[in-house]
């Protein structure tokens, strides 16, 4: 696009509003406003100079306020519906199959929905991780398209101005003083005990402050471009881990997302406050709930296997530490940290049966099974075996017939279970729940009598690692720096010049705070002799009141 030549002859860039070097309006639009728009100095800006190649087309699109403001409501109300039922996260299950299944068992077809269109997994779906990049793409080029041509107008401003540049300023003044080069000497002088920073060019003076603030917002969006940057690491592989894992007594376990790492729990320990240690402050408390804890930690062991070790397979384990974690005190290793989070006390961990005679009680031998890891059979003497067609964990009832279990927990365990014996080598098949034994089959000879359980506690842990902390702290702070920059500094600047009729000008602008800048041009005034000046924007609102009275 051709260049625009001032009468100043200063060749400014296409789309250029005010002459880069005399502040001329150089279009009939600018020349027919009473006030120019200082925002960004009257600079050419991309997206409103080009707007022919497919990249100029994309560009004016992300450089707008109003696409980046859609762009947040976009992910404000996709957050929303991310609440209305719980993200995997909280779920109860570790397989896809499980998890779909709770959606929809606990939720119905809605949950079912949900589940399918991925919002069960809101927040690191491709869709959302999507509209996060688009919002950092919209705030690198908004702020690129506004701040490159402002700080190259500000770094190239001149300090003498045409008159026409001067007139539109809000504030303005213009008349006749006695001694004019002695004013513009006092002034200078005056205004650089105050802390401005002063320009002369023979009769004309530029005093500017605060300059650094004009570049509050872009330090802000500069922040936000961290912060964002740090939010879609997250879902890269290595950057960030937060799983959870449910770790009983005596088990050794695979530590999800982990090269090779394992964790065995030696002990779990979990201590009230006796209402004798705590009447003053937990008295009322203790007899309300009954007990309030007052500690409760996993004694464990952190132990180290090949980096392509399987989950489940814990062969060949070095011991790294040995340690208690206790909540707000993890056990850390390699950038990961295991925080105790929650505890189940008295879990079932295995039930001891005996296989007897109905009628007479005739024992003929126990077997334990091992709610976590159940045999299919289980050999007793004489030929007699119990044989394990089916484990319900969490048994729920029947739904058309058919057991139901609701978690693998061993909440509530059930066993469908055929009994051999000599008398009968093809089985007799009972139901056997905790209270109750069913006989689906018919009325049987043999019975599975209950005798012993044992129980554990299971440590609820959480596995974090967060490498992208660091990049989140630095963009928060420099948000934070930019807002404290654009929020307490303002830009002001103060021209004084006299023309070649004699009279003095005055005018000033600032980006904000029009009270502040006019107590400077009073105590400027009070020292040299200037000319009254002006807000021009109230002269507008009143004659507007006027007309419309």
């Amino acid at each position: 696009m051709d260049k625009i030549v001032c009468t100043c002859g200063n060749v400014n860039p296409a789309g250029t509003e005010l002459c880069e070097s005399c502040g001329r309006p150089l279009s009939q639009e600018i020349k027919e406003k009473k006030l120019v728009d200082m925002r960004y100095e009257g600079s050419a800006r991309r997206s409103q100079t080009y707007n022919k190649t497919i990249i100029d087309k994309i560009w004016n699109f992300f450089s707008s306020v109003k696409v980046g403001m859609w762009i947040i409501v976009a992910i404000l109300v996709a957050a929303a519906i991310g609440t209305i039922l719980p993200q995997v996260f909280y779920v109860p299950a570790v397989s896809e199959a499980d998890i779909a299944a709770y959606y929809e068992r606990v939720y119905g077809t809605f949950g079912k929905v949900y589940y399918e269109l991925g919002l069960s997994d809101l927040y690191s779906s491709w869709w959302f991780q999507t509209l996060v990049g688009m919002l950092g793409i919209s705030l690198v080029i908004a702020s690129l398209d506004r701040v490159i041509p402002l700080y190259k107008s500000l770094k190239k401003q001149k300090t003498k101005r045409h008159i026409s540049f001067l007139s539109r300023q809000r504030i303005y003044g213009i008349g006749n003083v006695e001694e004019p080069l002695d004013s513009l000497n006092k002034a200078e002088e005056k205004l650089n005990t105050m802390r401005y920073k002063v320009k002369r060019e023979g009769n004309a003076i530029l005093a500017e402050k605060g300059r650094f603030s004009r570049w509050g917002p872009y330090v802000n969006h500069l922040g936000l471009i961290i912060f964002l940057f740090g939010v879609m690491l997250r879902a890269i592989p290595g950057f960030y881990v937060d799983e959870t894992m449910w770790l009983r007594e005596g088990e050794t376990l695979y530590i999800p997302k982990t090269n090779g790492y394992f964790l065995e729990s030696k002990d779990f320990i979990y201590e009230t406050y006796s209402k004798e240690e705590s009447e003053e402050v937990f008295g009322e408390a203790i007899d309300r709930v009954g007990t309030i804890a007052k500690n409760y930690q996993s004694d464990v062991v952190l132990y180290k296997g090949a980096d392509d070790a399987i989950a489940g397979k814990p062969d060949d384990l070095k011991p790294i530490k040995e340690e208690s974690i206790q909540v707000n005190q993890p056990l850390k290793f390699d950038n990961f940290s295991v925080f105790q989070m929650d505890f189940r006390l008295d879990e079932l961990k295995s039930m001891t049966f005996q296989l007897q005679d109905k009628a007479s009680k005739e024992s003929f031998g126990e077997f334990t099974i091992d709610l976590a890891n159940p045999q299919t059979e289980y050999q007793l003497k004489d030929g007699y075996k119990v044989e394990i067609m089916d484990y319900y964990a969490d048994f729920t009832g029947f739904e058309d017939g058919v057991p139901q279990s609701q978690s693998p927990l061993p909440n509530n365990p059930a066993f469908l279970v055929k009994m051999y014996s000599p008398e009968f080598p093809k089985g007799e098949t009972s139901f056997v729940m905790i209270k109750e034994t069913l006989e689906p089959l018919g009325e049987n000879q043999h019975k599975i009598a209950f005798q012993s359980v044992e129980t554990r506690d299971v440590s609820g842990l959480t596995i974090r690692k967060d490498l992208t902390l660091p990049l989140l702290g630095l963009g928060g702070l420099i948000f934070m720096i930019g807002v404290a920059q654009g929020s307490y500094w303002n830009h002001r600047r103060i021209w004084l010049q006299q023309l070649e009729d004699g009279q003095v000008v005055i005018a000033a602008h600032t980006n904000k705070n029009w009270l502040s800048i006019q107590k400077d041009l009073d105590a400027v005034s009070k020292v040299a002799i200037l000319p009254p000046y002006e807000d021009q924007q109230d002269l507008d609102a009143k004659a507007e009141k006027e007309k419309g009275v």
